[in-house]
């Protein structure tokens, strides 16, 4: 019986642990990465509990003539920016009944691959399905959590109820199906909670300050009570869509609070978001804002852009929205410029 062949792309933290735990299963693994001389053929995983999942990965390239002809799946485990130019070089490859899938579904997988290879059979995941972290790149992966179901939403598949199943059987964690990929592209993860949050700490400007700031565990009011309006606007542009109450909660309902201050108390509070700093980076002068973060260059561009794109094209005002946009697009130059 031929194995699944699946064909992940990207060697980040999301790439290697789902390869290895895939591998150790008996998928067959190829991996499209930009660093094929740094991968090793056998993979580990080691999860929370110290379990050990150990696979070896059938081809390792950064062509995709080599590794995607005759993939069952393609999955891309990439960051927002590298989706769209990824997508276009691998289109050539993929065979007509390929079902191609995003980790991430939140920086524009669907809108990109609507365009570029309309028809495709497409699945999107709502949240990634494991926390993870990379060890020793190309061979050791930490898996530091599971979650306890996943949600996904499918395109032009004619047994998706059995893909739903393989998926269960792959990640092995319960799925579900949503109703619209819509369910899937938005979210007011971070392109909302992230955006909302850089706004209010540099939102007036840039000055040096003399420690790093604590992303969460330093939340503030004034970062909530924005929030609270950009998400308000994000569930105006929900219900304009006609998708089902709840398929996206509330940033409120979604963190048990009812007004900025018990917001904030709230994201205070987190253990496991306790210790995670602010994008900044420390110069002679003081701690400023790090532009090269994703924080800036993927939760805007490619994460809040698609919300207000959508508000305009469906006549939801969201005045909000579009001046945190702005304002982070206004700093694009910049996070170029700590690129280079």
């Amino acid at each position: 019986m031929k194995k699944t062949s699946v064909c992940i792309c990207g060697g980040g933290n999301l790439g290697l642990v789902c390869a290895g735990v895939l591998a150790a299963q008996g998928f067959d693994v190829r991996i499209l990465t930009g660093h094929p001389e740094r991968w090793h053929h056998t993979v580990e995983v080691i999860d929370e509990k110290g379990q050990t999942f150990s696979g070896n990965m059938e081809r390792i390239s950064s062509s995709a003539a080599d590794v995607i002809p005759g993939a069952d799946i393609v999955l891309l485990c990439l960051p927002g920016y590298l989706i769209e130019r990824t997508l276009i070089e691998l289109s050539p490859y993929i065979g007509e009944s390929s079902a191609v899938g995003s980790i991430v579904s939140s920086t524009g997988f669907f809108f990109f691959a609507h365009r570029i290879m309309p028809g495709q059979p497409l699945f999107g995941f709502q949240r990634v399905p494991f926390i993870c972290r990379v060890k020793e790149y190309g061979r050791v992966g930490l898996l530091l959590g599971y979650k306890k179901s996943i949600s996904v939403a499918i395109e032009n598949m004619a047994d998706a109820d059995g893909f739903v199943m393989l998926l269960e059987s792959m990640f092995k964690t319960p799925v579900g199906r949503l109703e619209s990929f819509y369910e899937a592209a938005l979210t007011n993860s971070n392109p909302i909670l992230h955006t909302a949050r850089l706004y209010s700490m540099w939102g007036d400007g840039f000055e040096p300050v003399s420690r790093r700031i604590l992303f969460y565990a330093d939340w503030t009011d004034s970062a909530s009570e924005l929030m609270i309006e950009m998400d308000r606007e994000f569930m105006a542009l929900l219900r304009a869509l006609n998708l089902r109450e709840g398929a996206v909660p509330s940033l409120l309902d979604y963190y048990e609070s009812t007004d900025a201050a018990s917001l904030t108390a709230k994201i205070r509070s987190i253990g496991a978001f306790k210790e995670i700093m602010a994008p900044m980076i420390q110069t002679p002068e003081g701690w400023i804002p790090d532009f090269g973060s994703r924080y800036f260059t993927e939760d805007f561009a490619f994460g809040l852009r698609f919300i207000k794109e959508l508000a305009e094209a469906h006549s939801v005002a969201a005045p909000t929205i579009d001046r945190v946009y702005a304002w982070g697009i206004s700093l694009e130059n910049r996070g170029e410029q700590a690129d280079n």
